[in-house]
């Protein structure tokens, strides 16, 4: 009887360690799977990111080129804009 019930419970180890180890493979199937899926959405990311930053780059350039215009075809208002909005800065941050 004793031997049976050790018969019995070496079963059931040997069942649980089977389920245990069924389970860390679909673990291990289902990490693969998601970094899968992580990497992939990752690049599509990195992508929008990378098309963004080009969009901004030529947006800053246009800008500035339209600036340097400006600054030729009208250098004492561009002076005066300049002293203004640096007056105004300098109001707004000085600590009085």
């Amino acid at each position: 009887m004793a031997t049976a019930k050790k018969q019995g419970s070496e079963a059931e180890l040997e069942a649980s360690k089977q389920s245990a180890r069924e389970a860390l493979d679909k673990l291990l199937e289902a990490k693969d799977h998601f970094r899968h899926a992580a990497e992939i959405a990752g690049l599509d990311v990195k992508a929008e990111a990378l098309d963004q930053l080009v969009k901004g780059k030529d947006k800053a350039d246009d800008l500035t080129g339209s600036a340097i215009e400006y600054v030729k075809e009208k250098p004492a208002q561009a002076l005066a804009i300049a002293f203004v909005g640096g007056y105004v800065l300098s109001k707004i941050f000085s600590r009085n």
